[in-house]
């Protein structure tokens, strides 16, 4: 039987001086219901919490960790650059190294500014787009996430496309109304906001989505976008901070063969660490101060310490000729094991992969959009989270969420899973 009780005394402790005790809201397992684990430690494929327990970890911190946990060149690069120092406050070469290594795979990316998260990353892209297209009015797409800036922080109304209403308190409508939000995969609702706003400057869309569950465009959906993107004089933004690097080396680009005017990175790009970016093509980036009118600032962008993790990371990815194809194959058998035993159970489910990203729904239909996502049975998911995580499975808090594969897990590993997974259904339907 396992043991959480440092967790339960943590988060208890936790919950007096941190809002709701954690510091991002799913953390709190409040779609899943349960204790959230407090972690000590990761190494490679595990993570270990306060009471030992070690478990599979198919969270990888939401996306960045493709190499596993406390890789041993990506920990010694931030060691070597911490004892050199934290920050500067200047620029470093280290940065222009980055910047290079991230333009010379990203089609469509000729300058790029490094920030510190993915959310100041799509804010600043979005500001830049309204100011070279000098029109106010963006589009979004429902379930897509861009993070928690007031402009994105807006959900669609009923009908085939809306202006947005407020997703959270304290966004004002001021701002929301310049928001269009357009159904995903469905290029008739993009036509629609336009014809509606009469403004549009940008649309922002994830090219593979990972924060409805893992829901890939459809490719002649993103194709049109870019069509009428271009035929519209519309900015068009490729979110890629969860997708970049993680799809493949080429993010969505390799799926789709579409660039964006601006795309955005994170996750990966950082290795462990905050870091973040947006670029694009080189007119419409050079609109940022200080050589053009856009603000755009951080004091702790492009630091050396995350640009290290960053720089070791990607070396180790462009290494390691084979490695999205096997996180790939390792995708599939854990889709398709899991497949396998939820249908020994009759238990309805829906599966996607797209490189080493996996997404799995408990529905009884193909998930191309939120309205389909949001039929997913929620409430037998957080069963099965919870058995899993009793047997030492980690997958994300929420049905709304995408499993990662990472370099140190192998076929020996997923099968383990998938037999977890086959117990855990026989438990739930018994």
């Amino acid at each position: 039987m396992q043991t959480i009780l440092h967790s339960i005394n943590a988060f208890n402790e936790a919950k007096q001086v941190i809002p709701g005790g954690v510091n991002s809201p799913v953390r709190a397992f409040g779609s899943v219901g349960g204790t959230p684990r407090f972690i000590k430690e990761g190494r490679g494929a595990y993570i270990v919490d306060e009471d030992n327990n070690s478990y599979i970890d198919f969270v990888q911190s939401y996306g960045p960790l493709i190499l596993g946990h406390s890789d041993s060149l990506v920990v010694q690069a931030v060691q070597d650059s911490v004892a050199k120092g934290l920050s500067y406050g200047a620029p470093t070469e280290l940065e222009t190294n980055l910047a290079k290594e991230i333009i010379s795979v990203c089609e469509g990316v000729e300058k790029i500014r490094f920030v510190n998260s993915g959310t100041e990353a799509t804010m600043s892209a979005i500001r830049l787009a309204r100011a070279f297209s000098g029109k106010d009015d963006i589009i979004k797409f429902e379930g897509c996430y861009h993070g928690h800036s007031d402009s994105l922080l807006v959900k669609s109304g009923s009908g085939l496309a809306t202006f947005g209403e407020t997703s959270s308190k304290g966004v004002i409508q001021d701002i929301a109304k310049h928001t269009l939000v357009a159904r995903y995969n469905d290029l008739d609702s993009v036509k629609e906001c336009i014809r509606l706003s009469g403004n549009v400057g940008c649309i922002i869309i994830e090219p593979i989505a990972g924060n409805m569950g893992l829901v890939p465009s459809k490719k002649d959906f993103l194709q049109g976008l870019r069509e009428l993107c271009d035929k519209e004089n519309i900015v068009l933004i490729i979110d890629e901070v969860m997708s970049g690097f993680r799809a493949s080396l080429q993010g969505s680009y390799a799926f789709y063969g579409v660039k964006g005017d601006l795309s955005t990175y994170g996750k990966v790009i950082g290795g462990g660490m905050p870091l973040a970016a947006f670029g694009g093509r080189a007119d419409i980036m050079d609109m940022l101060s200080p050589i053009g009118g856009v603000y755009q600032a951080g004091t702790l962008s492009g630091n050396p310490v995350a640009v290290s993790a960053g720089l070791a990371t990607l070396a180790l990815i462009k290494q390691d000729v084979g490695l999205y194809e096997r996180l790939e194959s390792l995708a599939n058998r854990l889709a398709e094991g899991l497949m396998s035993a939820a249908k020994t159970y009759n238990i309805p489910l829906q599966t996607c992969v797209r490189g080493s990203m996996m997404g799995f729904f408990f529905a009884q239909e193909e998930v191309i959009d939120w309205n389909s996502a949001a039929k997913s049975d929620t409430e037998f998911y957080a069963k099965f989270h919870a058995k899993m995580l009793e047997k030492g499975v980690n997958f994300a808090p929420s049905q709304f969420e995408t499993s990662f594969m990472c370099k140190p897990f192998n076929e020996t590993i997923i099968d383990e899973v998938i037999e977890k997974a086959r117990a855990s259904f026989k438990e739930l339907k018994a």
